[in-house]
């Protein structure tokens, strides 16, 4: 009979190598972000933020400490699913007739209940409001992993939790509603009744497919209303990037394991959580000298904030009630078009990753929806995991730079960012089966294919 030798694939940790601090990039920045300012254009300053979240949050999105210890009782949730694996793609890179020396590997982080990286900062967000004497905390979500991670962290630990659901994501997908009363949720197709920023929008537009900036003003408005409910943010503002870190440090440890370091590191961008999450300690482990790594960051065409938008001041939300963070964003009454990657339907990205992109230390490029998902399906169907489609930009950027490199005869190690499973965007993926998801480029404004 025939000798096998197994080839290792997967590169786990054991728990206590999970990380116990959290990566602060403030620290390392060449030059800070931009200060904040309120709806008038002054200086919006700790106490502007207080209204809406508590101080230890607070003090974790102003700092330049590099590093921030995690809590103990936020370590004992984390562990009940973390450290995260890594895999090397040894089926996909067969699937696509990789040679030897280009190798894949990706990090994947839909293995809580909620299937998505957004637990890795809820949990913290829950734990701090609670401890600040928060009962409540109103949010948004668009494709509904945040609203789930949400919803999840609040039944551990106690606090309620109210959702508004972009309402074109709360159209294509119920399961995710139902996942989020599932665990005691209350939750709300937006724009809404309840709002004056809903009824304002549903007055312009009754038919309005919604928008992440749009639900954030709800959420906001909910919270600035009661002084027992604050609101808790999935993506964009720098307390949520730090808590994601975890990501990125468990890899590096993980690829050290694999014996190799990677060129590049991918990974998809909405508001920007899962890249910082997964790029931000390659960027300290870059100046450090112990890495050469591109990062590169993948957006949607139908909403290329860093490939088309503008580096200047700008609302997160529709109605204008957050402060004005310096971005690259499409204007904050953009509202994109329904494509299925509703986690990446939002107008701006992270302050941080915008200034990194500004100053050329991150890369950025943008993916057509169809391509998106061909490239989830190839994936899918080699490494038997089936992913989001937001996820799903990272694996066409993988893709492309494995092409590149096989075509150039060159030696590439890629590293994508596995934000979460796509169990419950099946009908997306029916959608794309059957032939009936479009194109649209921001860029012409027009419908593709």
């Amino acid at each position: 009979m025939a000798s096998y030798v197994h080839e290792r694939s997967r590169f786990n940790l054991e728990d206590n190598e999970m990380p116990t601090q959290w990566y602060n990039v403030q620290a390392d920045l060449a030059h800070p972000i931009a200060p904040y300012l309120g709806p008038d254009g002054s200086l919006a300053d700790a106490e502007a933020l207080a209204a809406i979240f508590p101080e230890p949050l607070i003090e974790q999105e102003i700092s330049t400490q590099r590093w921030f210890d995690i809590p103990g009782p936020v370590l004992d949730v984390l562990h009940t699913y973390r450290p995260g694996p890594l895999n090397r793609a040894r089926m996909f890179e067969k699937a696509l007739g990789l040679p030897d020396n280009v190798h894949i590997y990706y990090k994947y982080e839909g293995i809580n209940a909620s299937g998505s990286h957004k637990a890795n900062t809820a949990i913290p967000q829950a734990y701090y409001n609670k401890i600040s004497g928060i009962t409540k905390l109103a949010t948004e979500t668009g494709a509904g992993q945040w609203g789930s991670a949400l919803s999840m962290a609040g039944a551990q630990l106690g606090i309620e939790v109210e959702v508004f659901m972009v309402g074109v994501s709360y159209d294509q997908k119920p399961y995710r509603r139902i996942f989020m009363e599932s665990f005691g949720a209350t939750v709300h197709r937006s724009p809404t009744t309840l709002t004056e920023a809903g009824r304002a929008m549903l007055e312009k537009d009754p038919d309005t497919l919604g928008s992440l900036g749009l639900a954030i003003s709800e959420a906001v408005e909910v919270a600035a209303a009661s002084p027992d409910t604050n609101y808790a943010l999935g993506s964009v503002l720098n307390h949520v990037c730090l808590h994601q870190t975890i990501i990125g440090q468990e890899a590096i440890k993980q690829m050290e394991l694999a014996g190799e370091e990677p060129d590049v590191v991918i990974a998809c961008v909405g508001g920007g959580s899962n890249f910082a999450g997964l790029a931000f300690p390659y960027y300290l482990r870059r100046k450090e000298g112990k890495t050469g790594a591109r990062l590169l960051a993948v957006e949607p065409k139908a909403c290329p904030s860093l490939t088309h938008g503008s580096f200047e001041y700008d609302f997160g939300d529709e109605a204008k009630l957050t402060p004005q963070m310096m971005m690259y964003t499409l204007g904050h009454d953009f509202v994109p078009p329904g494509i299925h990657a509703g986690g990446l339907r939002y107008h701006g990205d992270s302050p941080l990753i915008s200034q990194l992109v500004h100053e050329n230390e991150i890369e950025a490029t943008a993916v057509y929806q169809k391509d998106v998902f061909a490239a989830a399906l190839e994936f899918a169907r080699a490494e038997a995991l089936l992913p989001a489609p937001e996820s799903s930009h990272a694996i066409a950027a993988a893709i492309a730079e494995a092409k590149a490199a096989a075509e150039a005869g060159e030696p590439r190690t890629i590293l994508f960012g596995l934000s979460g499973h796509g169990f419950l965007d099946l009908a997306a993926y029916e959608n794309y089966i059957n032939g009936k998801l479009q194109d649209y480029d921001f860029a012409t404004g027009a419908v593709v294919g």
